[in-house]
């Protein structure tokens, strides 16, 4: 306790600054829907633009790292907040598809590099025992940061710049603890990277739940404030949909995870999918904004946005604790891959179909993923418990990079 007690202490500029910046990115992702929807856009044309951000996510998860070793942690951090208020701004003020699809490449690169400076220097406060819960604390200011900001919507008129302008202010105020912090910042070491091959050819069911994983989240991020907007809902159900859909997974990525060290990984993947797929479907025939809609909504987005770490773990289960950070890197761009290619897709089926076809196109998913895991449990033997890697909360693409569920590199070592 004492040592999670100084690495929390060790932490808490960092803490203070990504709770903040995540509060802003909470509102971020749900306004940029409603107000690209109130624009005239079309469903799949939003889902593309908004989709956008993943490719920058994965751009500057990838370019981020040596940018950090080149410069330092405070430099990068401040420099891709300052940035991305900018690019907030400017949304606020011009609209044009083409426009916001370039912002939101820009965005989603400083926000990624902004996880990779948070995520390494917690790495480097953590210890081997107390990594576990001071990566838990950390997703939970994440997940409250990302569900609260939601409720940040009901503040102003989407249709203005005022909520965009708070938005700013946020990320710009991120950068003060960071700033003003006397701790100092870690040394960085560049990870050897794994390929999609080798990640493939390690856990086949890993690299396709990294994807799976992507696609849910991403379409629930992207387009459950446009199914919600395009449903009918006002401002304040659009943002309780959102919040209910995020703040759950506080609760329930921890048992579901430390359960998963006890059973098959697979076994808990697989009720995971078949019970968010019930929800999703209990949730489509509900349709419009309720009590029990939003209470499906909860059991769904506390579900699906789990799966994620459980992956993350399973991968990890194949792999020697020296591989672990070269592999979370690939899995982060698998991940990435199916953040963008997820919305684009089902954003189409929206527009063919009608807002209901978001919680169908979901229940598809779910569907697809629980039979193949299925298929691969089947077939295969699961690993040993005792030769498991220990379960470590992890977010999807939509917020952290899961560069915390290894050690990473010192400088000077390889792998």
């Amino acid at each position: 306790m004492r040592d999670f007690t100084k690495a929390l202490v060790g932490s808490r500029a960092l803490l203070a600054g990504m709770a903040l910046l995540t509060f802003g990115a909470g509102l971020q992702a749900t306004l940029l829907g409603v107000r690209a929807t109130l624009e005239g856009l079309s469903t799949f044309a939003t889902g593309a633009v908004l989709a956008s951000y993943y490719v920058g996510f994965v751009i500057g998860s990838r370019a981020a790292p040596a940018l950090v070793r080149r410069v330092g942690h405070v430099r990068v951090f401040a420099a891709l907040a300052a940035t991305a208020a900018a690019t907030i701004l400017v949304q606020g003020v011009y609209f044009s598809a083409g426009a916001w699809a370039f912002l939101r490449v820009v965005s989603g690169v400083c926000f990624a590099g902004i996880y990779v400076v948070a995520e390494s220097w917690l790495n480097d406060r953590a210890e081997e025992r107390t990594r576990g819960v001071l990566l838990a604390s950390y997703m939970v200011v994440v997940y409250v940061g990302l569900g609260a900001g939601q409720f940040l919507l009901n503040l102003a008129e989407p249709s203005g710049s005022v909520l965009f302008s708070v938005i700013a202010i946020l990320i710009s105020l991120a950068v003060v603890p960071i700033a003003l912090t006397a701790q100092r910042a870690p040394d960085f070491a560049l990870p050897r990277r794994v390929s999609f091959r080798e990640l493939l050819a390690i856990s086949p069911l890993g690299t396709a739940g990294a994807l799976f994983t992507g696609a849910t989240a991403g379409t629930l991020f992207t387009l459950g404030p446009v199914y919600a907007a395009r449903s009918g809902f006002d401002t304040a159900a659009v943002a309780t949909f959102m919040a209910c859909s995020i703040l759950p997974a506080i609760v329930l990525q921890l048992p579901l995870g430390r359960l998963s060290d006890r059973v098959d990984r697979r076994t808990v993947l697989i009720a995971i999918s078949i019970s968010a797929a019930l929800a999703a479907a209990v949730a489509l025939q509900l349709g419009s904004a309720s009590p029990a809609l939003f209470v499906a909504v909860a059991a769904y987005g506390g579900l699906s946005l789990t799966a994620y770490a459980v992956v993350l773990a399973h991968v990890n289960d194949h792999l020697h604790p020296t591989q672990m950070v070269a592999a979370s890197a690939t899995v982060l761009l698998a991940n990435g891959i199916g953040s963008a290619l997820g919305p684009v897709a089902v954003s189409a089926a929206m527009q063919l179909f009608g807002p209901a076809a978001f919680f169908g196109s979901v229940i598809a998913l779910h569907a697809s993923f629980a039979l193949y895991a299925a298929w691969r449990k089947h077939t295969t033997d699961a690993v040993p418990r005792l030769e498991k890697a220990r379960f470590v909360s992890a977010s999807p693409q939509v917020a952290p990079t899961g560069r915390l569920a290894a050690p990473e590199a010192k400088p000077g070592e390889t792998h």
